[in-house]
This record gives structure tokens, C-alpha cells and sequence, in this order.
């Protein structure tokens, strides 16, 4: 049979990947820190930077100062990057078949313009290609995570928190194992979510973001050759703290990327605790506790109309996933080198964009899916009233503290308890006829009849103020 003829796509401008076509607008953001065309405009700062910071400290012989005019002119090359400059990389590293040394003829195209030919040869001086990529990514990271993700990561768990607070007082039964057990309230489970992720939040918030300019091997073996009266070290911390970055005084030809590893091992212990929070309000959702709010127009099911299906959990669920395969697998590789140096982190990196995307993207649908959430409070009441052997624990520790305080008749206050309620269900006028027949003093006795499964959860409500 012959094959039937289909228009091919190939050559279409379409997304090849669901974050540059489906998912655009959610991590669009991301795009001017963790793109390709990002990292050339940082490395292009970093060139310009370097070239400024030399000057600026008469490092070598023969230069003075640039004027102010000259630092704005060079800046101005970073500043005005934009698509023709993408586009004029490239074609210059069609040439050189190298990124990094097509980032240094870019700017010395421009020096003359500036009146600063003559200094063609400082740019990239003394330099590795890892000397810029290191810190252009540390840059790009770093900006990605302080302007982006934390921001997003941040509103999130204030959502979180201000839900946690307008549901302190209302009462739920706890599963534990997914059976009833102890009550708690709401807003104290949605408290602990926020309290977890905040203390993820602020471990990334006080990462250190890494970089190097140290030459070749990482023994500024170039810079004592061709200048040996400079202090090479100051230099390269000076030009690293000026970047915003923190100075790493030892590495091989390659920062180790240590810092990176943390920082996604940090990014992806957020995904788990989020993930597991999709997981836990995917499932009350299915027990009524949670009713969705229907989007006016939206379709739940293509076949059943009365469905409104929690997909915004799903798809956080399997995103955070997707991000945290490639965190947990970029924190593995990073950390390793071949002796001075290979380029497996090259590769590598170029997947930092995608890690955060797919956790942004995450974030978003996780918010959107808690904005269409209705706390559905006479299931959960309803749930409590059909649980009453919950109190058990309560009674059987009041029965052990009556014992401690000489009442009689407190013995095997665990055991009785589980005569009375393991495997059987018990309502309230059983639970009081018990409690009547304990022989308990009259304070205990008052205490515990006036207890039910909806108020039998401790200080619960006021746990929540941990968060402020």
C-alpha cells in the first residue's frame, strides 16, 4: 500500500518543544536570562566588562582610564543587543565555529566607533572561553532566579499562607495511613505546606552565585606571563564581586559548579514539596473537600459534561517532574570534569532554561488551580460528625492522667479503647454513654462530654500564626 503524501513541518518556524510553543506565555520571562540569545548578551557584559574593569585599574602597560563617554559607548553594545545582534553572532560564529570567540569579534567590530581600536587586544585578555561562560551563566541564573522564579515562588506561597489564614478555624478530619485519625483544621495543613516551601525559598534565596577569570588552568599562568607586576588575584576578585557574583579563588580551567548543583538540588526539593502538595489537594479535591469553580466556557470532559477534572494539579504534578528529572540530573553532571576540563557541562547547561521553565510553569498552574477552589466546609463537618471514634486517643489520655491523679478504675485506658472503636463505628450518644461510665472525676467528665470531632484539634488554629 503507498504511503499517503503529508505536508512536512520541518521547515515551518514551529516549537519543536511544549515551553516554546503551548506553554510560551507562561515562562516567557525566563527568556531574557536562560535563552541562547540571553547567554550571548551576557557574554558580550561580561566581555565589556572585563575590558573596562583592565582600563579602569591600568592593569597593563600602556592604558589609562577610558572617559565616561567610552564606558557608556561600550555598555551601549550590551544595552542595544537585540535580533540583528543574534543574527550577527551567528554568522560570525558560522566562521569561527566557536561561540565565545565570536562574542570577542562582535565587540571589536565596534571599538572603532568608539574611538578605542587600539584596544582590540585587551578584549577577552587573558582569557579562557570558561572564564565568560562561567560568569555569563552565573549572571543569567542569577537573574533568572532573583527577577523570576523567586518572585513567582514567593506569590505562590503567599497564596498559600493567606488561604492557611482564612481557613485556620475550620475543622478536618486528619488521615493518617488514609485512615481517620486525630482532627486538625485546614488552615494549620495549608500552614505547614507554607512553612516547608518558605524554608525552601529561603536556602535559593542566600545561594552564592559562583564565578572565576583565572586563565586557561586556573593558575593565571597567561597574566603573569605577559603582565608579572600585577596582582592577578585582586583583579579577578575585584571583576567577579563587581559582576554581583562571589569569587572562587580555586578551580581547574572550569568553576566547579558546585554552586549550581546546590541551587538545583534546592529548585528541586520545592518541586517535591509542591508536587506533593498537588498530589494532597488533587486527592481532597476527589472527597468533596475542595469544590472547583467551573471556568465560564471551559469544557471538564469531552464526553462528560458534569465533570470539572483538577487539571491544573495534573499538569503541575507532571511538570515539577519534568523539571526536577533535569535538575536532579544537571546536579549530577555539573559536579564532575574530567581532570582540568571536558565539555559535558556545556552540553549540559544549555538545559538550565528548561529546568526552570517546566517549574515555572508549574508554579502558574499550581496558583491558578488554588484561585478555583471553594472549601466545600459542610463535607468536612459532615466527615468529622461520621468519625467519632476519633476521640479515643483523647479519652484514653485523660484516663491515663485521672490514673496519675489517684482516680481508680483508670486501668487499660489504651486497651478499652480499642474494644470500643477499632473496626467499629462509633456515634455520639455511644462515645458519652462510654465516657459516663469511666467513673472519671467531674472536671474530666464535664471536659470530655463537651468534646466532638469538630473541636478536637488542639491549638490548630493558632499554629497558623508561625507564619507571620
Amino acid at each position: 500500500m503507498a504511503e499517503s503524501a503529508r505536508f512536512s513541518l520541518a521547515s515551518e518556524p514551529l516549537a519543536l518543544g511544549a515551553l516554546d510553543g503551548r506553554y510560551r506565555s507562561a515562562v516567557a520571562p525566563l527568556v531574557d536570562y536562560l535563552s541562547e540569545a540571553a547567554l550571548n548578551r551576557d557574554r558580550v557584559h561580561v566581555e565589556v566588562e572585563w575590558l573596562i574593569h583592565l582600563t579602569g585599574k591600568s592593569v597593563l602597560p600602556g592604558t589609562e582610564p577610558l572617559t565616561d563617554e567610552q564606558v557608556a559607548a561600550l555598555r551601549k553594545i550590551v544595552t542595544d543587543f537585540d535580533g540583528d545582534s543574534v543574527t550577527e553572532l551567528g554568522e560570525i560564529e558560522a566562521v569561527t565555529v566557536h561561540d565565545v570567540k565570536a562574542v570577542e569579534y562582535y565587540i571589536g567590530r565596534r571599538l572603532e566607533n568608539i574611538g578605542i581600536d587600539r584596544l582590540k587586544p585587551l578584549v577577552h585578555f587573558g582569557c579562557t572561553s570558561e572564564d565568560i561562560n562561567n560568569l555569563s551563566y552565573a549572571v543569567g541564573i542569577k537573574g533568572a532566579v532573583d527577577d523570576v522564579w523567586l518572585p513567582a515562588a514567593r506569590a505562590l506561597v503567599e497564596q498559600i499562607t493567606t488561604m492557611a489564614e482564612e481557613t485556620r478555624e475550620v475543622p478536618m478530619l486528619s488521615r493518617t495511613h488514609g485512615q481517620p485519625a486525630t482532627p486538625t483544621t485546614l488552615g494549620k495543613e495549608l500552614a505547614v505546606v507554607a512553612w516547608r516551601l518558605t524554608r525552601q525559598l529561603d536556602r535559593i534565596a542566600n545561594t552564592e552565585f559562583l564565578g572565576k577569570i583565572n586563565g586557561a588552568t586556573g593558575t593565571y599562568a597567561a597574566h603573569y606571563a605577559s603582565v608579572p607586576g600585577a596582582d592577578w588575584q585582586e583583579v579577578s576578585r575585584t571583576f567577579v564581586e563587581g559582576l554581583g557574583l562571589t569569587w572562587n579563588p580555586l578551580t581547574t580551567q572550569i568553576e566547579s559548579h558546585d554552586w549550581q548543583a546546590e541551587l538545583y538540588a534546592d529548585i528541586a526539593r520545592f518541586n517535591r514539596i509542591l508536587h506533593n502538595v498537588c498530589t494532597d489537594i488533587w486527592s481532597y479535591i476527589s472527597i468533596g473537600y475542595f469544590a472547583q469553580i467551573p471556568v465560564a466556557g471551559a469544557t471538564g470532559s469531552s464526553t462528560m459534561p458534569h465533570k470539572v477534572n483538577p487539571i491544573r494539579f495534573e499538569n503541575a504534578e507532571a511538570n515539577l517532574e519534568i523539571s526536577n528529572g533535569l535538575l536532579d540530573t544537571l546536579a549530577a553532571t555539573l559536579v564532575t570534569s574530567r581532570w582540568q576540563r571536558d565539555l559535558t557541562d556545556s552540553s549540559s547547561q544549555r538545559n538550565i532554561g528548561t529546568a526552570f521553565g517546566h517549574s515555572i510553569l508549574a508554579i502558574s498552574n499550581v496558583a491558578k488551580g488554588l484561585d478555583r477552589l471553594d472549601v466545600a466546609e459542610d463535607v468536612l463537618a459532615a466527615d468529622l460528625d461520621t468519625n467519632w471514634e476519633v476521640l479515643g486517643e483523647a479519652i484514653q489520655m485523660v484516663m491515663r492522667a485521672e490514673s496519675i491523679a489517684g482516680v481508680d478504675g483508670m486501668e487499660n485506658p489504651y486497651e478499652r479503647l480499642k474494644d470500643l472503636t477499632r473496626g467499629h463505628r462509633v456515634d455520639a450518644e455511644r462515645m458519652r454513654e462510654f465516657v459516663q461510665s469511666l467513673g472519671l472525676s467531674a472536671e474530666a467528665e464535664e471536659r470530655l462530654l463537651a468534646l466532638t470531632p469538630g473541636s478536637y484539634h488542639g491549638i490548630a488554629p493558632s499554629l497558623v500564626d508561625h507564619l507571620k
